[in-house]
């Protein structure tokens, strides 16, 4: 949170942990109810999660990949209270630090300086969010290989071929054929 925004102030931080809980999710373990209202965001302190949707022939279809320091949430679901439509599953043990809805809005309600943190958030998540569809929409594949790369040097090592495959929008034959290339 402090690298987010390093002005946080004490009393603020100190409230907000006190709505923390922990949860350590198994490997393949969902941390969401799809179709339902994302209630809780979580933080991962150890581990590896990724964000999927099933498209309309059954297909699981990776939109993003979180670990260390990074939050887990469909933050539209979360910020609309509406259902969400996407899966959060662990790819390795994960262990999350969770806050929930009404507790943010507490947060928000008695300290200033945590409003400008929520702030700070939403623009961190909008510059990443315009990365991926910058990718998505503008570069070939290798392009988008090479995208995710660099938006996630330690993670190749830790998905499997067909995660990263989905990610990217291509076969896992056509990213093995795309990897020896570029080899």
């Amino acid at each position: 949170m402090k690298s987010i925004y390093p002005d946080l102030d004490d009393k603020a931080f100190d409230y907000f942990t006190l709505g923390l809980s922990t949860v350590k999710l198994k490997r393949k373990e969902e941390f969401n109810s799809p179709y339902s209202k994302q209630i809780k965001i979580g933080f991962i302190d150890v581990g590896l999660v990724k964000g999927y949707y099933i498209d309309k022939d059954g297909n699981e279809i990776n939109t993003r990949f979180m670990c260390e320091g990074n939050f887990v949430a469909d933050y539209k679901s979360f910020i609309s209270q509406e259902p969400s439509r996407y899966y959060f599953k662990a790819i390795e043990p994960t262990t999350l630090l969770v806050f929930n809805y009404n507790h943010v809005q507490d947060c928000y309600s008695n300290f200033p300086s945590f409003q400008i943190f929520g702030r700070k958030l939403a623009e961190s998540i909008i510059v990443k969010l315009d990365s991926r569809l910058e990718s998505q929409h503008s570069y070939n594949a290798a392009k988008r290989y090479l995208h995710f790369i660099n938006e996630y040097p330690n993670l190749a090592k830790r998905l499997s071929l067909e995660d990263v495959a989905s990610y990217i929008r291509i076969t896992r034959p056509s990213l093995s054929r795309l990897k020896n290339k570029l080899s």
